[in-house]
């Protein structure tokens, strides 16, 4: 049998999980990872508690199967994006806490690149808008900020990475400073036509090139684990970060093929194929993960608060117990009798980009009850997911390329069944849940398998993707067209000055 170990690291958790060479699960570990908040719209990470704790689900993971790490052919690795380490080389030591993909201290210097008039050129290298989100802000930071920092750097003691280059750091002992294209493409410093750094843009952000690790596709040779970490030396094959690893997953390797994650937010991306396209509708384009040199795109967009706003309906308004219980209370009710739900808690990201937006809950009458406004909440996520379906149809339309013809689906909200049938309705189009929903992980096991040759190619892991469940569409689309637009009337009144 041929084993797959995949490290996945994650905001909140870190989780390894083994794969048979089918795509199954054969065991998984997980462990949370501490959050620290200096101050407000500050987050952090520990790197070392972020190193241990993924070693530690490895290690878990491997003897819960039952297998030793020379029965692993590969080992893939997938991560929370744009997040930013900074180390000596020579010590291995962090120079401080990483900064995560959700802080916002960037956003000063952000302002003045706009200011300064550099987004066109930004976006037309990277594919991406100007926003603290992205790495290359929080480097920058942490050279103006951090004592010595920047002498060391101009010196060459310096490495910055993302997670998965920290990970790479540290399985190889130090031997490799690596990333794939698809992390690289996170950091405002990438230019995604010729898989290379930019020059221009790290001489903007006052970045020295010598910090920056090598850049490989995401199935490659990555080198191999020390022997003692696992117990044996476990070939690296497959790198990718989470989103564009989800896509690969769920087997979308074609133009055209789309998937979307529910989780906390919600992230949908669309593959493109080989062709860069900027979004005329507030999407970004990012590298896809990319079996070869060759440049592979996806449009994506991201919902700041999907599955989150049922933990606001548990912790908040305490309507429910557990989230679990959201679904039969808004099942007590046949629609959402009127109500619609804007969960603005943090403003609305993409197509809508209103950073001053906040949450309103619209058409509420006398009649109204809690299970009415659970049923919005819920139908909020799908709304929101519908709104940036649409943006991706109008780009790709515009390219001249068919619209999105199915939608496969995962993360945790998606077992929600209600929520998939109305996703289905307001789309027009099939909504596809997969067998397997752990999709991140196994996205990073598969391009290892790939670099390993456990698998042929792309065909064979088509083939391996099973749906689990179709929803198909019910609504008339007169009647989700009416839905849509009272949906964009209640965005408004939630983005009013």
């Amino acid at each position: 049998m041929t084993y797959l170990l995949a490290l996945d690291q994650g905001t909140s958790s870190s989780r390894s999980i083994v794969f048979d060479r089918r795509g199954g699960i054969v065991a998984m570990a997980q462990r949370e990872l501490p959050q620290i908040y200096p101050q407000p719209g500050w987050v952090e990470h520990d790197p070392m508690e972020i190193w241990r704790g993924q070693l530690a689900t490895a290690q878990e993971a491997l003897a819960k199967a039952g297998i030793a790490a020379r029965d692993v052919a590969a080992l893939g690795i997938t991560n929370q994006r744009e997040t930013a380490v900074v180390w000596n080389r020579k010590t291995g030591q962090p120079i401080h806490h990483a900064i995560v993909w959700q802080d916002r201290r960037g956003e000063p210097l952000c302002a003045q690149l706009r200011e300064q008039g550099h987004a066109v050129l930004i976006q037309s290298r990277t594919g991406l808008l100007i926003d603290s989100y992205f790495s290359g802000t929080k480097i920058r930071w942490l050279l103006d900020n951090v004592a010595g920092a920047r002498e060391q750097a101009e010196r060459g003691d310096l490495a910055f990475g993302t997670i998965d280059s920290w990970l790479l750091w540290q399985l190889t002992g130090g031997a490799l400073h690596a990333t794939d294209v698809s992390n690289a493409s996170r950091t405002m410093l990438f230019d995604v036509h010729r898989n290379a750094w930019d020059a221009q843009l790290l001489d903007l952000l006052q970045v020295p090139a010598s910090m920056m690790p090598s850049v490989l596709p995401s199935s490659a040779e990555y080198g191999t684990s020390v022997a003692s970490l696992l117990g044996a030396p476990v070939r690296i094959g497959g790198v990718a970060g989470d989103q564009q690893s989800a896509l690969f997953g769920q087997a979308c390797f074609r133009e055209g093929m789309a998937k979307n994650t529910y989780g906390t937010g919600c992230f949908l991306l669309m593959h493109t194929g080989g062709r860069f396209q900027q979004s005329a509708n507030g999407l970004l384009t990012t590298s896809a993960a990319q079996t070869s040199a060759q440049p592979q795109y996806a449009m994506e967009g991201s919902v700041f608060v999907g599955g989150a706003v049922v933990q606001w309906l548990r912790d908040g308004l305490h309507a429910i117990e557990s989230s679990a219980q959201v679904q039969a209370l808004a099942e007590s009710v046949p629609d959402a009798g009127g109500v619609m739900l804007v969960p603005a808690f943090t403003g609305l990201g993409a197509p809508y980009w209103k950073p001053d937006a906040r949450g309103a809950i619209t058409g509420l009458t006398r009649g109204s009850t809690v299970a009415h406004i659970a049923r919005a909440a819920l139908e909020s996520i799908a709304y929101q997911s519908a709104a940036l379906l649409q943006a991706m149809s109008r780009d790709a339309t515009a390219a001249g390329s068919a619209p999105v013809a199915e939608m496969r689906v995962d993360g945790g909200a998606c077992v929600n069944n209600l929520l998939m049938q109305f996703q289905a309705d307001l789309l027009g189009i099939p909504v596809v849940r997969p067998a397997i929903t752990e999709t991140t992980a196994l996205g990073a096991a598969y391009l290892a398998g790939l670099s390993c040759g456990a698998f042929t190619g792309c065909q064979e892991l088509e083939a391996l993707w099973q749906a689990e469940r179709r929803f198909t569409p019910t609504l008339s689309r007169d009647r989700a067209g009416e839905l849509m637009q009272r949906w964009e009337h209640a965005v408004r009144q939630a983005t009013l000055a």
